[in-house]
């Protein structure tokens, strides 16, 4: 915090004031001269960490490392990025948050959603559906795009057909549903890596021709167990390249039974 006011004026006597305009301080030389100090704040800060979200045929996962830094300082080991929304009732549907970026306002934005998710239980008497909640998310988010939350925020769940349900948002609400998603400090390292064993971009049909006539792979429902060793994989090699993320490794699978949640250990280094 000290850097930000780095280039302000020493006060001079207990009569001075923000408003006045003081002398800027010179070193000595031939000429001096007067001007304008602005006195302004950053209220965000990046705490690091990387989420990623795959959906399935009939589930979903959201995992996410548990450092958290401030530069080069970690803060703490474990500090979780994924969230329950909507609580444990045996018939309100399994909906789970990740964020990642600053994370007070991830924490302040789970606890909106979910206390929206619940009010919305007790108004209408009927739990509110993952669409739903990714739409609301939207808005709380487009709500605050002046001075928004300073987070990548995933929602997953299961849609009304049973489908895993994967929806990845930009902070000031953009949203769109995908197979899979990561964000945080390791994105770039872990979305090529989601987008060529998930979504199998760059792969071919062995034996299906040569040069432009390769018939690209098409996608399918990957099984939960291939899933979970992706996620496994992914963060692995994460923590090798990037020193924000690391630790541990927390992970929410949703199924119709509810959230499972796992840890694993990461590199601590």
């Amino acid at each position: 915090m000290g850097s930000i006011f780095q280039g302000a004026p020493i006060p001079e006597g207990p009569g001075y004031s923000f408003r006045e305009t003081p002398a800027v301080r010179q070193a000595p030389g031939p000429s001096s001269a007067a001007g304008e100090r602005q006195h302004g704040f950053y209220p965000y800060t990046d705490n690091g960490g990387s989420t990623l979200g795959i959906s399935g045929a009939d589930f979903a996962i959201l995992a996410g490392d548990t450092r958290s830094t401030s530069g080069y300082n970690i803060n703490t080991r474990y500090a979780p990025k994924l969230y329950k929304i909507g609580g444990d009732a045996p018939d309100t549907p399994p909906i789970a948050l990740s964020v990642v970026g600053f994370a007070a306002d991830g924490a302040a934005l789970a606890e909106r959603l979910d206390t929206i998710v619940k009010m919305y239980r007790y108004q209408h008497g009927k739990p509110m559906g993952v669409a739903a909640c990714a739409q609301r998310l939207s808005h709380l988010l487009y709500m605050k795009r002046f001075f928004p939350f300073y987070v990548a925020a995933i929602l997953a769940g299961l849609d009304e057909s049973g489908r895993g349900a994967l929806y990845s948002y930009d902070p000031v609400g953009s949203y769109e549903r995908e197979q899979c998603r990561a964000g945080g400090a390791a994105a770039s390292l872990i979305m090529p890596f989601l987008d060529n064993q998930v979504n199998f971009k760059n792969q071919n049909v062995p034996g299906s021709g040569q040069g432009h006539a390769l018939e690209p792979r098409k996608p399918y429902d990957l099984p939960r167990g291939t899933v979970e060793e992706l996620v496994q994989d992914a963060f692995t090699s994460a923590v090798e390249r990037h020193i924000e993320v690391g630790d541990g490794l927390q992970m929410m699978i949703i199924t119709r039974d509810g959230i499972e949640e796992v840890y694993r250990d990461l590199k601590k280094d």
